[in-house]
């Protein structure tokens, strides 16, 4: 096992109809961290544990690619490949349903009930960013964060307007805004074109201010230095000396959990 994950417990876990590996550290409330494309990368587990010394609980699912494995262009490539392809994610289709997030709300709800706090966040990323407000479908999930949500994938105007979960689930979500206060956060830089601009604006007119937007600034000559391609904000992209607009992300991402699982919040 990779050295960044050694000190994790790693066991299958089912969910849904699905099985894959789970990776869990900490003590504290839930947190689900599901990887980015390619999967749970040196960066991704470092984010973890980063989490994990924050306070929470930390599980991450490794529903694709080699846990541990550095990314490459190559091994980022195959893995898109396979996902193109998979019927689990659905990465083309509009107003979907996605198999993954069933086995994803397993396993916060597992975690809910074995964590203190008042239930769980969840956190995805790139690929997975909008499979975290599918899950807040179950009451246990309290605080999902969309960090540059890419699913479905932006091929046409259609799928850049595509909040990335079906219409009945945006239901039952803005039923939660509306009943039990649930607020979402959601994060982009201003020149991704993989988490276009298109999906947060649907997102804001269905989750009106429940849906807090992070935009950080990647246009040409942007104060961080952003390149063009910058895309993931809470590991490739984020800088902690001298810290950059997405390590203060970040930090504001462990604030919204605090507020929201913490029995006391």
């Amino acid at each position: 096992m990779n050295a960044e994950l050694g000190s994790w417990r790693r066991a299958p876990f089912s969910g849904g109809g699905l099985t894959y590996d789970c990776f869990d550290k900490g003590e504290g409330p839930g947190v689900v961290l599901i990887p980015e494309i390619p999967g749970l990368t040196p960066e991704v587990a470092a984010f973890g544990e980063h989490l994990v010394s924050e306070g929470f609980t930390v599980v991450i699912p490794s529903p694709f690619g080699t846990p541990g494995r550095p990314e490459t262009t190559g091994y980022a490539l195959g893995v898109i490949a396979r996902l193109c392809v998979s019927k689990e994610f659905r990465c083309f289709a509009a107003n979907a349903e996605r198999p993954i997030t069933k086995y994803l709300r397993a396993v916060a709800t597992d975690l809910a009930a074995r964590t203190p706090g008042r239930g769980v966040g969840v956190i995805g990323m790139c690929f997975t960013g909008g499979f975290a407000l599918a899950t807040a479908v179950e009451d246990v999930v309290k605080a999902p964060v969309l960090s540059q949500p890419s699913t479905p994938f932006a091929v046409s105007t259609k799928l850049r307007r595509d909040p990335g979960l079906s219409e009945r689930e945006l239901e039952t979500v803005k039923e939660r805004v509306r009943t039990d206060g649930l607020c979402i956060l959601g994060m982009r830089f201003s020149k991704d074109r993989m988490a276009p601009a298109e999906r947060f604006v649907t997102l804001r007119a269905q989750l009106g201010d429940a849906f807090e937007v992070i935009e950080l600034n990647s246009a040409p000559g942007n104060p961080d230095g952003y390149g063009r391609s910058a895309h993931s904000v809470l590991t490739r992209d984020l800088r902690e000396d001298p810290p950059n607009s997405a390590y203060h992300a970040r930090t504001r991402v462990v604030e919204f959990l605090r507020e929201h699982l913490t029995a006391t919040a």
